[in-house]
């Protein structure tokens, strides 16, 4: 029979008597004396793997990093629990039987005062340091009752891990570890985990890299007595015991110094302390990758050093979860001359021609260009803007694919006008260009070249784009950032055409091309040169990877040397086959919104009737520009070609059919000052005096010189004179020049023309023999 329940009750009247008065103790203290906080902890920055890339001193100037309950093994919690409290799992707090036999030994002993203390009164102890005096150890007791009731024994444990001094200013477990083995608690092994549980005890006398013979003598002691105790398995204790003692003070984890300090001054910003978890804040970073980047671009800025340049940045970004996987802001965050602390990833520059590739798909998708569409590389004066090529030579006509490949300025520009800076600077503003955002009213063509402001993390962030399909998403750099939803800047089909026209440059690591290596990865890569030479980029991708780099001096001087392919493009290759080596042959393949047309092979237009050479060209269909292809005009000629009739006038017999180029004027200003050959349009019959149907306003002369409503200070002394070109349509024989409505003379359309006028406004107006004229207004000075 079961036994009844009152004797029960009575023989558990006084335990539980005890442990409602221990609660009601307890309960009091936590309303009258609420549990300190624990101190503040070492702001760290871990790896996506979860180990340490960079720590710092606390508020307190301690080394006190944070252990979470998985850097506790079941050999340091055995270990610990065994040296320290081995009752630690049953008492409340409190260890009655060893309060009893520490006072037994201290009234009796030889002089050597002993404690009692737990595990848990030495966290009360580290919570609030005091004197030690018979009225602190009762509060101390009392402390240790409350900690009992507010936290788990694991949690507890925890404590005590995270306070345990080291001597100096290490303090925990997890920072003893790092600072003295260079690696977490639970790589450790059972050598290095009881020599960390026996220097609290003494950790002026046995501070590791100081005293380690002492130290090696201790902890050889208590791994035989935990080994006799049965703590650990004597073969195990066997083999630690003939493990060297090498631990040594070493620096504490100074990876991705730049990333940490973001990191950790955004937390600050956010809640006016460290509030990030105990353990720190998790990063994206792969700590293999950080390290190899870290190193190359450290040795390699250091070959650079004789030319005049200082500084590189990196930025690695894996596509497809568009997580930073290596952050380096700069060669040498301690290099104080060279700037070293400047963030090289956040830093506003010049981003020179890293822009073309996007502009180009964007135009693609408005049905402006295709790979083989020819565009004008001629002197161009865009309303006063006159940009010019990196090597200052001009090549007439241009393809699209071509001009990307050399990074040609005056096609891109071209193109630029035909997009609208509007349409453009929108399009990056959507991929998150903060700058652009902010001087978008002030922008105009020179955006294309470099004209604006842009970082290395807003250009990665936009080639990410590109090799995810055109979609954009802003990218992570901690673990715990949300993946935003995409923003299809540019179409699938764009981002491929520009892909395609990327990759197949030639690598300067190669000889011909990456087919000759089986190992080393294919990229589509882009390079950039600001103004001055001051800015060097080269921005690559693949399917795994997209990488950033940015060359040059923080203060802002340029280099002679300093040029995207020969400066940032070697760190480029040298980072991609250091991390995407052997990755795989994967590549991106053409979308299904992509098809292929034949073209004319001097426009990449739709062929016309006089259109005999034709190339194949990608298109996107019911999107690319269908317009025919009039490269070539048929003309009616006398048969000495002397002369060109239109159908009013043409002779009943006595004439030909001839084909004349149809060269837009700037064109043919190129070829006529180059002298380069080409069929020149003979005259219309001068007898005809009908107005012929050719007779546009479109081809009316460009005014290249004078630049519209610009202002010209002359010198007044040496009688400066203003120059008069212009650029005219094919059948153009002759311009007529006026200024101020007064004729000044008659001229060749290629020739130039000058003038000497008054100060005040100047209106220059130009005719050609067809009757068809353009006016400009500028204003005069003479000084």
């Amino acid at each position: 029979m079961p036994r009844p329940l009152a004797p029960v009750l009575r023989r558990l009247r006084w335990p539980l008597l005890v442990l409602s008065g221990t609660l009601a103790v307890a309960l009091g203290l936590n309303w009258l004396f609420p549990l300190p906080p624990p101190p503040p902890y070492s702001p760290v920055v871990m790896a996506a793997d979860g180990s340490v890339l960079h720590a710092y001193l606390s508020p307190d100037q301690k080394w006190r990093m944070a252990a979470e309950l998985r850097d506790i093994t079941p050999t340091l919690r055995k270990a610990i629990v065994a040296k320290e409290d081995q009752w630690f799992y049953y008492h409340p707090g409190i260890n009655p039987v060893a309060l009893v036999q520490a006072a037994w030994r201290n009234a009796l002993g030889d002089g050597h005062r002993t404690g009692a203390s737990t595990i848990t009164m030495q966290v009360a102890r580290m919570l609030e340091p005091k004197e030690r005096t018979l009225g602190n150890k009762l509060f101390e007791m009392l402390r240790a009752l409350q900690l009992e009731v507010h936290y788990s024994k694991d949690e507890i444990l925890q404590l005590y891990l995270n306070l345990v001094p080291y001597g100096s200013n290490v303090e925990g477990v997890k920072s003893a570890a790092l600072l003295y083995y260079g690696q977490p608690p639970h790589y450790l092994s059972l050598a290095q985990t009881v020599t960390l549980t026996i220097v609290p005890n003494n950790p002026t006398g046995l501070a590791p890299g100081r005293h380690n013979a002492r130290l090696l003598q201790a902890r050889n002691r208590w791994l035989r007595r935990l080994g006799t105790a049965g703590v650990f398995p004597a073969k195990d204790v066997a083999n630690a015991l003939q493990e060297p003692l090498l631990a040594q003070r070493r620096p504490a984890p100074r990876l991705a110094p730049h990333l940490s300090r973001r990191l950790v001054q955004a937390e600050l910003q956010k809640a006016g302390t460290f509030a990030g978890s105990k353990a720190g804040l998790q990063a994206t970073l792969v700590r293999a990758k950080q390290a190899k980047a870290e190193e190359l671009t450290r040795h390699y800025v250091r070959r650079l050093a004789p030319l005049g340049i200082t500084q590189a940045a990196v930025l690695v970004v894996n596509n497809r979860t568009r997580t930073v996987e290596a952050y380096v802001g700069s060669a040498d965050f301690g290099d104080v001359l060279g700037q070293g602390q400047v963030d090289g990833i956040r830093a506003v520059r010049s981003p020179g021609s890293t822009l073309k590739p996007f502009l180009y798909a964007v135009a693609a998708d408005l049905g402006h260009v295709t790979p083989k569409r020819v565009l004008p590389d001629v002197p161009t004066n865009f309303s006063g803007f006159r940009p010019e090529n990196f090597d200052k030579r001009c090549n007439g006509e241009v393809t699209l694919e071509r001009a990307l490949g050399h990074s040609l300025n005056i096609p891109a520009v071209h193109v630029l006008q035909q997009v609208g800076v509007g349409t453009f600077t929108q399009q990056l503003r959507r991929a998150g260009f903060r700058t652009v955002a902010r001087q978008a009213p002030q922008l105009g063509l020179s955006t294309i070249l470099g004209g604006c402001g842009a970082s290395l993390e807003e250009l990665v962030g936009l080639y990410t784009a590109l090799a995810n399909k055109g979609a954009y998403a802003p990218l992570r750099f901690t673990a715990d950032a949300p993946a935003a939803r995409p923003t299809q800047l540019v179409s699938e089909a764009s981002a491929y055409l520009v892909t395609d026209i990327l990759s197949q440059l030639v690598r300067p690591d190669l000889p011909v091309g990456y087919e000759n290596s089986l190992r080393l990865p294919r990229i589509a890569w882009k390079t950039g040169t600001s103004y001055g030479r001051r800015d060097a980029w080269s921005i690559g991708y693949n399917r795994h990877y997209t990488i950033g780099v940015w060359v040059g001096n923080f203060a802002g001087q340029g280099a002679p040397a300093l040029t995207g392919t020969d400066v940032a493009t070697p760190l480029l290759f040298d980072l991609f086959n250091a991390i995407s080596y052997n990755d795989g042959g994967e590549w991106f393949v053409p979308p299904a919104g992509l098809d292929f047309r034949l073209v004319c092979s001097v426009t990449g237009q739709v062929p016309g009737t006089h259109c005999p050479n034709q190339v194949m060209d990608y298109y996107l269909p019911g999107v690319s520009d269908t317009r025919r292809c009039e490269h070539q005009q048929e003309v009616f000629v006398s048969p000495t070609a002397d002369v060109s009739y239109c159908r009013a006038c043409l002779p009943a017999v006595g004439y030909r059919r001839e084909l004349y180029p149809n060269f837009t004027p700037e064109v043919l200003a190129f070829k006529a000052a180059n002298g380069l050959p080409h069929a020149i349009r003979p005259p219309h019959n001068p007898a005809c005096t009908l107005v012929r149907s050719d007779d546009d306003p479109q081809q009316a002369p460009r005014i290249l010189s004078p630049t519209p409503n610009a202002e010209y200070v002359l010198d007044g002394r040496d009688s400066q004179q203003l120059q008069l070109r212009c650029a005219a349509a094919n059948d153009v024989r002759q311009v007529y020049w006026y200024a101020n409505d007064q004729f000044v003379r008659a001229a060749a359309p290629t020739e130039a023309v000058f003038i000497r006028p008054g100060s005040g406004v100047l209106k220059i107006s130009c005719a050609d023999d067809h009757g068809r004229n353009t006016d400009v207004q500028v204003l005069v000075e003479r000084l």
